[in-house]
């Protein structure tokens, strides 16, 4: 009876701490980044600044333990300040999301000598992290990516990593790197995960990528040529970089999730102010029952792909056994809700939402990268219905 939804309180009413976080997020999201982010998407500007101001709200190490300075949130309150965020830029939200996700990753895979070396960085955003997973050719077949890391010779204290890594946020800005990188056997039992520092010799960037969406955050290739990574950076040894990329992906799908929410808000708050705004044949078109109807199912989904949402992250929070598929379902459906949403906003703003001033159409490519990353929605179909059939 696994599919049974956990009505604990918490899932549907934030307490006066929840309340107050969102507030603040919000309140900053509105102050410094509303009012920049379509100049930063149409000229490409990486508003790293703004992004390290997060850190003084205890942005920059969400749910880190706070013996390294983290803020020992819960995964339900990163996802209302991911949501929160994403109402004044997704881009801008998702980037922090990466972030978090590969400073967790540290926190809860590193040693002691590894949180003490890189997390106080991360949290305080002297530094900026990335995640590198995918390859050009191995994204959804993480298990076969190439990037190989081999001992050095003599006393084996470092290892030699060869490989490129593809899609990656903040390459090239960003001065810190989680890599997924093979070490041993074909499949996913032979894969390790290395922290590597920008400036490390033989570590380089390929040219920014030229995307539809997310253009505030930089995107390149992550390239290793004979780069020489201490052994001592390899989180949890040889061979658990598998099990460590798909536990930071259960929390990632949530963030990711959460971007698209808080997109698909914005959207659905322009829309409604439009159509109070716009006439035609003698009266605001928000007077015509048809388009009431789809507002109203604009409406009625979101809400529904919310509270989903915040059941997902409860039951990553409780460690439910679940967890991992609610973590799939999620992202599959607050993904593709978002989507549908900022569509139909657009098709509400008729022509005026083709234009870039409107800032709806840049919410439709922002989100519409979200059905892909994190492991695209075909993906999730297939995790969910192995949890299903007990695979």
């Amino acid at each position: 009876m696994d599919a049974v939804v956990d009505t604990t309180s918490s899932q549907f009413e934030l307490n006066a701490d929840q309340v107050a976080i969102q507030d603040m997020v919000r309140a900053f999201a509105a102050d410094k980044v509303a009012p920049h982010a379509l100049e930063w998407d149409q000229k490409g500007f990486f508003p790293s600044d703004v992004i390290r101001e997060t850190a003084g709200l205890g942005l920059g190490a969400i749910y880190v333990n706070d013996d390294v300075g983290g803020s020992a949130l819960t995964r339900l309150d990163a996802v209302l300040i991911f949501e929160a965020l994403a109402a004044a830029c997704p881009a801008f939200s998702s980037f922090i999301s990466i972030h978090n996700m590969a400073a967790w990753m540290i926190d809860r895979f590193g040693d002691e000598d590894q949180r003490q070396r890189f997390l106080p960085k991360l949290a305080s955003m002297e530094w900026l992290a990335s995640y590198a997973l995918t390859e050009p050719g191995a994204g959804s077949d993480a298990a076969a990516l190439r990037t190989k890391a081999v001992r050095s010779s003599g006393n084996g204290d470092t290892y030699i990593l060869n490989g490129t890594k593809q899609f990656i946020s903040g390459a090239g800005e960003n001065e810190l790197y989680v890599v997924m990188a093979r070490t041993g056997e074909d499949g996913p039992k032979g894969v390790s995960t290395f922290v590597i520092e920008k400036g490390t010799p033989g570590l380089s960037f390929g040219p920014e990528e030229q995307k539809m969406g997310w253009k505030m955050q930089p995107t390149r290739q992550v390239i290793f040529s004979d780069c020489e990574v201490p052994a001592e950076n390899v989180l949890s040894g040889e061979g658990a970089g598998f099990r460590i990329a798909m536990a930071g992906l259960d929390g990632g799908r949530l963030n990711i999730a959460a971007c698209s929410l808080g997109g698909a808000q914005l959207a659905l708050d322009k829309a409604l102010t439009y159509a109070g705004e716009r006439k035609a044949f003698g009266q605001t078109i928000d007077r015509f029952q048809s388009l009431q109807f789809k507002l109203a199912d604009m409406e009625t989904t979101l809400q529904a792909a919310r509270m989903f949402l915040y059941t997902a992250a409860s039951k990553l929070d409780r460690k439910a056994h679940d967890a991992g598929k609610w973590s799939a379902m999620a992202k599959r459906l607050v993904t593709d809700t978002g989507y549908e949403i900022v569509n139909d906003a657009l098709q509400i703003h008729g022509g005026y939402g083709y234009l870039h001033d409107y800032g709806v159409e840049k919410l439709v490519r922002d989100l519409r990268v979200h059905q892909i990353l994190e492991g695209t929605n075909e993906i999730m179909r297939v995790i969910i219905a192995r949890h299903m059939i007990g695979r």
